[in-house]
């Protein structure tokens, strides 16, 4: 298995949530975009940025 693909600091401080417009945070291990706002956690495909909501897993919820 190859090492995951680093998301540029400069595009990630650009890129928000499709669903809330707020700001997403990387999950280095998992290679996803996470917005805990919305709940949900964008997949990153080969250093891709995949920002469909119909892509992202739903986050459990925190109780």
């Amino acid at each position: 298995m190859s090492a995951p693909a680093a998301i540029d600091s400069k595009l990630l401080a650009i890129l928000v949530c499709p669903m809330t417009r707020t700001s997403l945070r990387l999950d280095a291990e998992r290679q996803e975009l996470v917005s805990d706002v919305a709940g949900l956690a964008y997949p990153i495909r080969d250093g891709t940025p995949i920002l469909l909501i119909e892509a992202a897993r739903e986050l459990p919820q925190q109780a």
